[in-house]
């Protein structure tokens, strides 16, 4: 009898580690199923998502006061379009005077057409598209992209040309890094040490009001903020 329970109790191990792998099969499986019903709308739905909201570069304005300001990045649903492309309008100011933005636009996000080896279209200024892809993994990115080579028209600072780079990141993070070049190819507007970095609005407190990042510059530090982004001509 001890024979027959321990041959009948190690047959339902078994069973049951046969179970156990064939539910972690199908559960591959249905993952594997689910990443490959991701479609192109739903990664320009994310994008979408992910630029939208309050940010802020005070981090890195931190940690690198010389070469970055604290600023804000506002983006919000402006429309729908027919074919479901969205609209985002788009603003960039300073911390303390949000109401005096330097920047204003729209981008459109949409997919990109299936020849292009890329998730979703950015369309920005000028009618400059910008195409992102998933990020490879070991990236801390998810999706990213940068203007077509020799970027597109600007005339702002003795610029000719500029490019523009964008990654999202996780929690609503966005990376941008434009910069305008002369005829020459020398850089004459834009950061210069990497991308700004703009983190989703974090919870007030006294020790940030009274943040020397947070007043308004003067107006030698306005100009030269304004020389370092594009300016919307049209």
């Amino acid at each position: 009898m001890g024979t027959d329970s321990d041959s009948g109790g190690g047959g339902g191990r078994a069973r049951g580690w046969v179970l156990k792998a064939l539910v972690l099969f199908g559960g591959a499986l249905l993952l594997k199923r689910l990443r490959k019903s991701t479609t192109r709308w739903d990664h320009a739905r994310a994008v979408a998502e992910a630029l939208s909201g309050e940010k802020f570069s005070r981090e890195q304005a931190r940690r690198d006061p010389d070469n970055y300001f604290n600023i804000r990045m506002l983006m919000c649903p402006a429309t729908e379009m027919v074919d479901d492309s969205r609209v985002l309008y788009f603003e960039q100011a300073f911390w303390r005077t949000p109401q005096k933005p330097f920047r204003q636009r729209f981008y459109m996000v949409k997919p990109c057409p299936k020849e292009k080896k890329c998730d979703v279209e950015d369309i920005a200024e000028h009618l400059t598209t910008v195409h992102l892809s998933r990020c490879e993994r070991g990236k801390r990115c998810l999706y990213e992209g940068s203007s077509p080579p020799g970027g597109f028209p600007n005339s702002w600072n003795g610029a000719t040309y500029c490019t523009s780079e964008l990654a999202i990141h996780k929690y609503g993070e966005v990376h941008t890094w434009d910069r305008g070049y002369d005829d020459e190819g020398n850089q004459v507007w834009g950061a210069r040490g990497g991308p700004y970095e703009f983190k989703p609005a974090p919870s007030s407190s006294d020790d940030d009001m009274f943040s020397p990042l947070n007043f308004a510059p003067t107006l030698s530090l306005e100009k030269k903020m304004e020389g370092s982004f594009v300016v919307d001509e049209q």
